[in-house]
Parts: C-alpha cells; sequence; structure tokens
C-alpha cells in the first residue's frame, strides 16, 4: 500500500480521537465512511447517529463490506454483541470525527478556502476545485456536506499531500457557522450572497447576513473575505468582516468598484463567456455552465484562486469544463414519442434568488421548431410570514422568460398560481407526484420543461420519474435539442 493510499495509520488514528481499540488493529485506514452502504475497503466507518437513524446498527454491515474498523460509542458497546474484527471506542462517535478533523488540519499545509452565502454555495465550491486543481491536488467537500457532521467528515479526509482545499459551510440558524468555521480555519472566506432564506428561523434578511457572517470568526491572521459587492448587505458585511479581524476585503460582481469585476459577459443556452478585471489583472475565459449567477460566482472563485497563490490563468481556463451540478440546471435529453425535448433539472432545493435564477435559465434556453417553455415549481419552504408574497413574486420572472406554461404543486403555490396571468397557468396540484403524467402527456419535440422546488416538495422525484420514462442521458447542447444553481 502506497503512502498516497494511506489517509490515517491506525496509531494516529487512535490517538486523534482519544480511543480505545478493541480486538485485531489494523495498519492503516485509507477512507473514512458515516455510510455503510458505501463502505470502500479500508474505510474507517464512523457510527454516528443521526435524526432518523444510529450507526450503530450497521457496524456490522460496514464490517462485512470491508471496513479496516470502526468507531463506536462506549455506551452501544454491549449491544453490538460478539465483533471479531477491529473497533475503536469512543465517550461519542460525533465527537471523536470533529477532534479527527482538527488533527487533519493541524497536520495539513493546505492553502483553504470556506464558502458560505444564500444561494450558490455548492456551484461555486465545485468551480473553485476546479480552478484550483491545475496548480496542484484539492480536496473538496463532496455534494452539499456542510452541516455538523458533514465539514468534520470532509475535513478528516484530507490528506497531508494536497496544497489546497475548499470547504462549504452552510446554516439555517444562527450559531452554527460559529461552531463549523474554527474546524476549518480559512485563509479565504467567501460570502457568494445574502438572500431571504429560512426566514422562518430569523426576523430579517440582516439576520440572516450576521449569520453568515459568522465565517469570518475562522479566518486565520492574514487571511481575506470575498465578498458580493452587488448585494445590499455588502457594507455591512465589511463592517462584520473587519470586527472580526479579517485583514483584507476582496469584493466581486459587476460594480465599477468591485476587485473582481465583470466588464462584459455573452450567456448562452448552455455556457457563457465572459471579460472580467481579477484583482487588477484582465482576463476572458468561459464557463461552461449557464446562467448570469454562475458568472458572478465565477469572479469569486478566480479572486480566490488568486488569493491562494494559485495560477489565475490556468484557473480561468478550467473553467470552461466544468458542468451544473446534478439538480442544479443539468440539462437532459427527453425521447419523447415524436422527437426531442430537453429537461432542466433543478430540482434540488430552492429559495426565492435560485427560483428567480433557474427561471432565467430557462428563459435563455431556445426551443426547437414549434417547442415551448414550461416551469414545473415546487413550494419553497422556510420562509416564514413572507412565504405567500414571495411565492407570488415568481410571477413577473415568468413572464419576463417567456415561459409558456406554469405548473406548480403544494398549497403555497397557490399564491402564484393567483398571481399568474390566465394564459401561463398550466396546471395546479397539490403533490409533485400528480403532475408527473400531466407532464408526460405534454411534452412535444423541441420543448424545454425546467422542473424546481425545496426538497420537501419532492421535485427530484419528478425530475427522476421522466428522465427513467423518456431514456435520458445528459444532453450535449442547449436549447430545444437537449444539456448542469444552488
Amino acid at each position: 500500500m502506497t503512502a498516497e493510499e494511506t489517509l490515517w495509520t491506525f496509531e494516529e488514528l487512535v490517538k486523534a480521537i482519544d480511543g480505545r481499540p478493541v480486538g485485531p488493529a489494523p495498519e492503516v485506514v485509507t477512507g473514512i465512511s458515516i455510510d455503510s452502504r458505501t463502505i470502500s475497503r479500508g474505510d474507517v466507518f464512523f457510527a454516528i447517529r443521526g435524526d432518523t437513524f444510529d450507526g450503530h446498527a450497521f457496524v456490522s454491515m460496514a464490517l462485512g463490506a470491508g471496513a479496516a474498523t470502526a468507531v463506536v460509542s462506549e455506551s452501544k458497546l454491549a449491544s453490538l454483541g460478539h465483533v471479531s474484527r477491529s473497533l475503536v471506542v469512543v465517550d461519542d462517535v460525533l465527537v471523536a470525527m470533529v477532534a479527527l478533523a482538527q488533527a487533519a488540519r493541524a497536520r495539513s499545509q493546505a492553502r483553504i478556502a470556506a464558502v458560505t452565502g444564500s444561494v450558490g454555495k455548492t456551484g461555486t465550491k465545485a468551480m473553485l476545485a476546479a480552478a484550483l486543481e491545475p496548480s496542484g491536488l484539492v480536496h473538496a467537500s463532496p455534494a452539499s456536506f456542510n452541516n455538523h457532521w458533514g465539514v468534520p467528515l470532509s475535513l478528516a479526509r484530507m490528506r497531508p499531500s494536497e496544497r489546497f482545499g475548499v470547504f462549504e459551510i452552510g446554516m439555517n440558524h444562527a450559531g452554527e457557522i460559529a461552531a463549523l468555521v474554527p474546524l476549518v480555519k480559512p485563509q479565504v472566506a467567501i460570502i457568494t450572497t445574502i438572500e431571504p432564506v429560512h426566514l422562518e428561523y430569523f426576523d430579517s434578511v440582516e439576520g440572516i447576513a450576521r449569520a453568515k457572517a459568522e465565517i469570518f470568526l475562522g479566518v486565520t491572521p492574514g487571511g481575506a473575505a470575498v465578498l458580493n459587492r452587488d448585494n445590499v448587505y455588502f457594507d455591512l458585511l465589511v463592517s462584520l468582516a473587519q470586527a472580526a479581524g479579517v485583514e483584507r476585503v476582496v469584493s466581486f460582481g459587476e460594480h465599477p468598484e468591485a476587485d473582481a469585476r465583470l466588464e462584459d459577459v455573452d450567456l448562452g443556452a448552455d455556457r457563457s463567456s465572459a471579460l472580467a478585471t481579477i484583482l487588477g489583472q484582465e482576463i476572458a475565459y468561459e464557463l461552461g455552465a449557464p446562467g448570469r449567477h454562475m458568472v458572478h460566482n465565477s469572479l469569486a472563485v478566480l479572486a480566490t484562486t488568486s488569493l491562494l497563490g494559485a495560477d489565475l490563468e490556468g484557473g480561468a481556463a478550467a473553467l470552461g469544463q466544468i458542468g451544473a451540478e446534478p439538480g442544479r440546471g443539468a440539462r437532459h435529453r427527453l425521447e419523447v414519442p415524436n422527437g426531442i425535448a430537453t429537461l432542466i433539472d433543478e430540482s434540488y432545493n430552492a429559495n426565492p434568488a435560485s427560483m428567480r435564477a433557474a427561471i432565467a435559465l430557462l428563459g435563455q434556453a431556445t426551443p426547437g421548431p414549434n417547442g415551448r417553455r414550461f416551469a414545473v415549481l415546487g413550494e419553497m419552504r422556510e420562509l416564514g410570514d413572507e412565504a405567500a408574497a414571495m411565492h407570488a413574486g415568481l410571477a413577473t420572472p415568468l413572464v419576463e422568460a417567456a415561459v409558456d406554461a406554469v405548473f406548480v404543486a403544494g398549497p403555497m403555490m397557490a399564491a402564484l398560481w393567483d398571481a399568474l396571468p390566465e394564459s401561463q397557468r398550466g396546471g395546479y396540484a397539490e403533490t409533485a407526484a400528480e403532475l408527473e403524467p400531466v407532464i408526460a402527456d405534454i411534452l412535444g419535440a423541441g420543448d424545454v420543461v425546467m422542473i424546481k422546488g425545496s426538497n420537501a416538495s419532492r421535485m427530484g422525484p419528478l425530475a427522476a420519474v421522466l428522465k427513467e420514462r423518456f431514456g435520458a442521458p445528459p444532453a450535449d447542447a442547449g436549447g430545444g435539442q437537449g444539456r448542469e444553481i444552488a
């Protein structure tokens, strides 16, 4: 086994988490998992307790699947019965994983960036990882691993050989980022934007801004904050960054005073071309994912690439090779009976800002001959008292995007239904599942259909059913002939 394959020696693991070994000890572990269904041989399985499961119920399965060892709670040890494989016993499994994350950060020489914001965290993280790759090995948290277990799990997987690290940090309550960012200790902290998201848990959007600004508390000495100059909370975030001791603020956007400034842009159906000035250097580049919001976030990415000491031109070139993330704008060909339609799958979660961006993306798509634009929208959750107004507020962008018909699901979407012009009302249902046969029946050649909603609205399964029913590999081109927002 090579040094590159080794993540932790068993001795390092036990010492870092202050554990007690039981049974035969492996020499090394090559990965870390909290999901027994995806165990790779050589992983250490952390039996954490979630909201709906307890990992201790899957210890035997994980070990049987090839896990090198399992980290378990002292209080659960007796209930596991006789286990002939390796175990490491601790008081609290999640606390142990946090301790391993701290050890990983302490041994790493990587330059680290942390990303938060109301919208666009995951896409920005993916773009930044791609932009840094030409300059060295990059460790990035997978998917949306941005919460109290996702962040330490991602950190604990970071290898000493990696030159850069990119971590996403999320929240829906105040104090959550403050608990996580000291683990990451970023040299650069990005806030993509501040929007009315999770208002159910906040008194105001300013409260959201202040909660996002907790990311500044972990920035290392000499580090920087990268902030959206076009956002109305920019000045507040600058003051909060300075109060937290962040020594440099770098702005991005279309504002004439932005440090990473968009000079010109050509928005295509499936990709964009941009001209920007990044910290005084003019650079032209292609972006392989569509949407103005993606172009804006690419400015933050390139500014951070420069701040981390990576190759700016190489990073900009790499952005042309990326695509949209699954469920965040990925385009698929649908083989409908009389030809090809296009699905824009935006089904991974939704809030007012990401809804508007997705609707704009649908408006940029060019249907084929006789094709139409359809929007299929589920509810946006956690908006509190403003929910009805924010759902109704989507009517204007839908009209501006020249959407031919809008289909909505869920009681809160009644507000949008009532606000839509009669000519745009395609259909209303209580659940996403009820819309599936309706959408399947109307799709024709050249049509473009965009699906989006909060995860709880179950729009993801609706998109999956359409892809399965109409045999949908990812599309190669935009528009009505078929081609990847957070």
